[in-house]
């Protein structure tokens, strides 16, 4: 077992470090943030992720797992380093490496041994070895220095899962004898390891991204046609997914991708491509396309409430994916911003998330402590996020509304069952189940 080291304990540097002690390997982990450090030496997790606080507790009472504000201190016996910090969205939408490029800094000057320094963050083509770069110029002992990329393939909700059940662990380094070390630090998750060179590597990352934001843009669209052509874009979907060339996977139609990596990864391929002078015509219709859906909910709102002002809309999900509490990117944030300025009187609940959105939505909104108080006396429902909660609600839930229209943008609900219960049901991509077709106007 290796001793490690991880810098940054966002999503992917705390998954990583405390996965890694959970096959054995000591990891530290650092960050600069006391107040988190201090949580997490408590085994508080400062992120929702189903699994996490367990085996972070689990780690520390096992004396696997640490955490420190001081590189010194966490790179002292560590025999590998990774970069795990954050590499936000510029606004020309390529990636900021300020980060990324400090953390080589204090590697230099802290490191006393050979090292081999493994890059997860997502970084475009040539980072590493500006990382080199950066390591060798900065130097204080006289130690060799290898550096791997080694991006990561997380989900959030299911990061632990995908951890342990990944589909491929790409190593990408001119180095064979570092290569060794980390298929052999991964050996234990039981994961296949690709092994590459380290600009492929760096583009497995954005390409892989880029892929599944293109096929979820693709389903997008076809559901706005299967609307216009009383189709149900499930079973196009199914049909389309038990073609093997295809899969079934990211073909859920909805409101659109969000999150930390879609929306940036995509933006920042497409500068990369810029960068080179190739115009990626593709990408930046995949994210067009993406732009667009996120209004879509709000478009079926106004066909039957042309004035919201002075309604009350109940927001049914506030994170832009369930078992995760993450607000980026998320549908819930234009809409609820719509909403008001349009006059409605918003009520949101979402079971994780709802800290997080008060301190980007403050006091506009209303929030309510479940899917019954959110709806009641409400004149629409809006799901944004698929949420068990939501999706396994009674739907008798909806008759304490002024009026049952329920407009769902994950398609959560049976829409026979929505007949049954005379619900006004407007979904995406299926046919809409219209109990009254008078413009609701009071």
């Amino acid at each position: 077992m290796r001793t490690i080291a991880v810098v940054g304990t966002g999503y992917v540097g705390l998954v990583t470090g405390v996965s890694l002690s959970e096959i054995g390997h000591t990891v530290t982990c650092i960050d600069i943030d006391e107040e988190k450090v201090l949580k997490m030496q408590q085994g508080l997790s400062p992120i929702y992720e189903p699994g996490l606080s367990d085996m972070m507790t689990k780690n520390i009472n096992e004396n696997r797992l640490f955490f420190t504000t001081q590189h010194a201190e966490g790179f002292q016996n560590a025999e590998v380093i990774y970069i795990a910090v954050g590499t936000p969205e510029k606004e020309d939408g390529s990636a900021n490496l300020e980060f990324v490029e400090q953390v080589a800094k204090d590697i230099a000057t802290n490191v006393t041994r050979d090292i081999i320094v493994v890059t997860k963050s997502t970084v475009p083509v040539g980072t590493n070895n500006r990382i080199q770069s950066i390591i060798d110029h900065h130097l204080v002992a006289n130690v060799k220095v290898e550096v791997v990329s080694n991006p990561e393939f997380l989900k959030e909700g299911s990061a632990i899962y995908d951890s342990f059940n990944g589909d491929r662990i790409v190593v990408g380094t001119a180095s064979e004898e570092a290569a060794n070390v980390i298929e052999e630090i991964n050996q234990p998750f039981g994961v296949p390891v690709f092994r590459t060179d380290v600009k492929s590597a760096e583009m497995i990352k954005y390409a892989s991204n880029a892929f599944l934001a293109t096929k979820i843009s693709f389903i997008n669209e076809i559901s706005n046609i299967c609307e216009r052509v009383d189709a149900n874009v499930e079973d196009v979907a199914n049909g389309m997914g038990m073609d093997k060339r295809i899969g079934d996977k990211f073909l859920n139609a909805g409101i659109g991708y969000g999150g930390s990596c879609f929306p940036k990864d995509t933006k920042a391929l497409i500068q990369i491509a810029g960068n080179v002078e190739y115009d990626f015509e593709l990408l930046k219709g995949v994210v067009k396309v993406n732009q667009k859906q996120q209004g879509l909910l709000l478009e079926k709102l106004n066909e039957r409430i042309p004035d919201l002002k002075g309604k009350r809309v109940a927001v049914l999900g506030l994170a832009f994916k369930p078992n995760t509490d993450d607000m980026r990117e998320a549908a819930s944030l234009v809409v609820t911003e719509e909403l008001i300025n349009l006059g409605a009187e918003v009520v949101a609940y979402d079971p994780i998330a709802m800290d997080n959105a008060k301190r980007i939505l403050n006091d506009k909104v209303q929030y309510a402590n479940g899917v019954e108080e959110a709806v009641t006396s409400s004149d629409a429902a809006l799901v944004l996020t698929e949420w068990d909660e939501v999706k396994n609600a009674k739907l008798d839930v909806f008759d304490r509304m002024t009026y049952p229209l329920v407009i769902d943008g994950r398609n959560c609900f049976s829409i026979e069952e929505m007949k049954e219960n005379r619900i006004e049901y407007h979904s995406v991509g299926r046919p809409s189940v219209a109990v009254s077709n008078t413009v609701l106007s009071r």
